[in-house]
């Protein structure tokens, strides 16, 4: 597996985490920026809008776009994604807690 590949699945993981983490699973893209700056992803607003609409495409969020912005909600699926629950190629799975 190539390190663009990690990075990519990791990313996925970390966006879903936030929204689980978020009480109404919801954020939009900028926030989304910037969590995953704080987990070490110092990515570009594009390839924040790519991995919303990738994940999109895969039934864990939806998309609503309010002006310029995309906002991303969480789905049962992704929430149980994110929880380590249930897996889908393409998205890290967590490791376990404790």
């Amino acid at each position: 597996m190539s390190i663009s590949t990690l990075l990519t699945e990791d990313r996925r993981l970390v966006i879903l985490r936030a929204l689980a983490e978020d009480a109404g699973y919801s954020h939009n893209e900028s926030v989304l920026q910037s969590i995953l700056a704080a987990f070490g992803h110092s990515v570009s607003r594009d390839v924040v809008k790519t991995q919303i609409n990738w994940l999109a495409e895969q039934g864990l969020v939806t998309v609503d776009t309010v002006g310029n912005y995309l906002i991303a909600k969480l789905t049962t699926r992704g929430a149980d994604v994110a929880a380590g629950h249930a897996t889908v190629p393409g998205v890290k799975r967590p490791g376990p807690k404790g």
